[in-house]
């Protein structure tokens, strides 16, 4: 329950590296309440850690951008109607994972934060810096086309299915990292179910080692 196999994902295909092509890692909900301990964890949930260390590490070291999606819920919210109150902002509960590498450059996009905003897409989401005016997921993250983006994180089933889909929709490469994933698995077949959709969408399935191994990024 909760990992995701490499024998369950589809056939893999590696775009080979282009001088053109951007690329971009997109962390998905790595919070302390979504890990073992948490006030909804997902079973393994922790174990997606040390794999996006890897790919973080990587992106920043070659000064390629990392973007973090966070729950950043209130109190009152119609969200904890379907759900078990979690990640309340300004709780340890919504802080990301204590073991989750932070670069210095990396930028946080901040959703489910209204009382009627379930937030499961970071396309939901906003950049909040300062006294600015926030700045939307999409425009973020910047021109769709020639953009390869990694996903990784927790949900597979949520969160992370939501993010793909939506990433594939407006316009992104979409590779999902099966190994820095993990499911909640309300139903033994949902995580069977959202790698199924996503694949039928058009997101590539691959691992953080082949990814860097083949030196796509």
């Amino acid at each position: 329950m909760g990992g995701t196999r490499e024998e369950e994902v589809a056939p893999i295909r590696i775009l080979s590296q282009t001088s053109n092509v951007r690329r971009a890692l997109l962390v998905v909900d790595v919070q302390n309440d979504f890990c073992p301990g948490g006030a909804l964890a997902v079973p393994e949930g922790d174990l997606v850690i040390e794999p996006l260390n890897r790919m973080i590490e990587y992106f920043d070291r070659k000064g390629l951008p990392v973007f973090f999606s966070r729950d950043w819920h209130p109190e009152d919210t119609e969200h904890f109607k379907t759900w078990p109150a979690h990640c309340v902002q300004n709780t340890q509960g919504a802080e990301f994972h204590p073991d989750l590498l932070k670069p210095i450059s990396a930028k946080v996009i901040t959703k489910g934060f209204s009382k009627k905003d379930d937030g499961y897409s970071p396309f939901e989401g906003v950049y909040l810096k300062g006294d600015d005016w926030p700045t939307p997921c999409q425009l973020l993250l910047g021109q769709p086309q020639g953009t390869s983006l990694y996903i990784g994180g927790l949900a597979t089933d949520y969160c992370v299915k939501a993010a793909c889909l939506d990433a594939v929709k407006f316009g992104y490469s979409v590779y999902l990292l099966t190994d820095a994933c993990r499911a909640v698995n309300l139903k033994p077949m949902d995580e069977a179910e959202a790698l199924e959709e996503m694949r039928r969408t058009g997101v590539v399935f691959t691992t953080t080692e082949e990814a860097l191994k083949a030196a796509v990024i």
